[in-house]
């Protein structure tokens, strides 16, 4: 018995090494394999990594454009005097005015706006462009005696267009559908692309349109509109071009049990001819239930709009249709265009004589008045060379209204002045070789000088004011209207398109 045991024990040592001996080979082996495995899925994620940068490369494409920008601005200005309290008053009111003169003699701003295009499908694209725009020194609008900078307060209508701090705001933001069922149509939504329209691309440098309407229109809004591209004009004469249907909200109500009826833009678009350097354009839309004021970004400044005009409401109805022809002879650009606006008030009036029904001597006016305007340019493109030069005119009768609260004037907009404005401007291209093919930099240099003939730039409510009789320039200052006479501006930039 012992000595089965013995025999027992010693085939159990010979045969327990020979299998650990067996056990370690498999775990290096296995351990071989685990990192023969690793190998590959780092391999494979790198290639994945690669075809995802690959994919995002090919279907995103950046582009961009920075301006620094210096602008020197000077004008004169009414503001009353010699102030008294008439009866039946309990705030004095000026009998007379006097001229001032109020001088930036340097206001600089950097503007940064990123451009994005994707493709969802074949047929359907994406495009967005994201604006930061302020003036060194601020992160608000700078300060403006007269009124609100530029025009206009912080509204939906000049976001991302108007001096303020440092955000990145969504400027545009479109999807696009085109060739719908293999046709010419096509169909696009989101926040439009309706600033720095046609003729802008001229003093701005740009080689392409930068918009749909023409520059009377700017006014960012979200929007749709239903086009059709068409080579012959009603399928007979060979004029290549494009028709849209648009149609854009300038203001939402909201829920609630007010009266108040949502603002909304709707009308043609329409480039009769656009081919080459040849460019013929007409435009005409009405603006339903306008605002006595918009949904203003600034709480207190809302408050102090509310305190001055009341509660909001609708006001009625404007119409608005203007036209342009662009071209080309040579190395001269040419352009030349007008516009018409009309006002169809509801019994809350428009352009109203407000001293007038304080006093209870007049009340609302429901008249509809006709505004119009003309503006017409050059720029001469110097042969072999890198310099432009050009110059541009417009006038604006008393009436007219000019939709460009989202201008780009800094200060006021200049296709909104009841009165006329020149401008000459150069610009230098910056030689250098392109990197891509949005590659650009360049330096402007423009003066502008405008020359009022009546009051209330922008705006339906208040009754233009006369600037040539002093009673009208009087009962202006009574009221708190900015009455500027004249003004001049002078600006630098230095701007790179990437």
């Amino acid at each position: 018995m012992r000595k089965k045991i013995s025999m027992l024990a010693l085939a159990g040592a010979l045969v327990i090494p020979g299998a650990a001996l067996a056990q370690e080979l498999s775990l290096e082996e296995r351990v071989e394999a685990l990192t023969r495995e690793v190998e590959e899925l780092k391999a494979h994620t790198a290639e994945l990594d690669d075809t995802l940068w690959h994919d995002m490369s090919t279907r995103f494409h950046l582009s961009g454009d920075f301006r620094s920008r210096y602008d020197y601005y000077s004008r004169d200005r009414y503001v009353g005097t010699n102030y008294v309290v008439p009866p039946g008053f309990t705030d004095p009111v000026p009998t007379d005015t006097k001229k001032i003169t109020e001088k930036n003699k340097n206001l600089m701003t950097n503007r940064l706006r990123l451009n994005m295009y994707a493709k969802a499908q074949d047929n359907v694209e994406f495009v967005g462009r994201l604006a930061m725009f302020k003036a060194w020194g601020m992160q608000n609008a700078p300060n403006d005696d007269g009124g609100f900078f530029g025009g206009y307060p912080g509204i939906d209508g000049n976001s991302g267009r108007r001096v303020d701090d440092n955000k990145l705001l969504v400027d545009r933001a479109i999807v696009n559908w085109n060739n719908i069922a293999d046709t010419n149509f096509w169909f696009s939504i989101g926040r439009r692309p309706t600033t720095d329209g046609p003729p802008s691309q001229l003093r701005m440098n740009s080689e392409t349109r930068m918009a749909t309407p023409l520059s009377y229109m700017d006014w960012p809004f979200d929007g749709l509109t239903i086009g059709y591209a068409y080579d012959k004009l009603f399928n007979l004469i060979d004029l290549p071009g494009r028709v849209r249907f648009c149609y854009g909200r300038g203001f939402e109500a909201g829920l609630g049990e007010n009266t108040l009826k949502d603002t909304d833009f709707m009308g043609i678009s329409w480039d009769i001819y656009n081919q080459g350097s040849r460019f013929v354009y007409f435009q005409s839309y009405v603006a339903k239930e306008v605002f006595n004021y918009p949904d203003i970004s600034d709480a207190m400044v809302a408050a102090e709009v509310a305190n001055m005009m009341g509660p909001r409401d609708n006001i009625g109805d404007i119409y608005h249709t203007s036209a342009m022809y662009m071209d080309q002879w040579q190395n001269l650009n040419y352009f030349i265009g007008g516009g018409w606006s009309r006002t169809d008030p509801n019994r809350n009036g428009m352009f109203n004589d407000y001293m007038a029904m304080m006093m209870g001597t007049d009340g609302p006016n429901t008249d509809s008045e006709n505004g119009y305007s003309i503006y017409l340019g050059v720029r001469y493109d110097l042969p072999q060379t890198a310099f432009k030069f050009g110059a541009e005119y417009n006038y604006g009768s008393e009436y007219w209204i000019g939709m460009s609260p989202g201008h780009d004037d800094i200060y006021a907009s200049k296709l909104a002045t009841r009165g006329q404005v020149f401008e000459i401007y150069g610009i230098y291209d910056i030689p250098g070789r392109p990197v891509s093919r949005f590659g650009n930099a360049f330096i402007r240099v423009g003066y502008q000088h405008y020359d009022y003939d009546y009051t209330g730039s922008l705006d339906w409510n208040m009754r233009p004011y006369d600037l040539g009789k002093s009673s009208d320039r009087t009962e202006a200052a009574a009221m708190g209207v900015a009455a500027v006479d004249k003004a001049d501006q002078v600006y630098v930039t230095f701007e790179a398109r990437f």
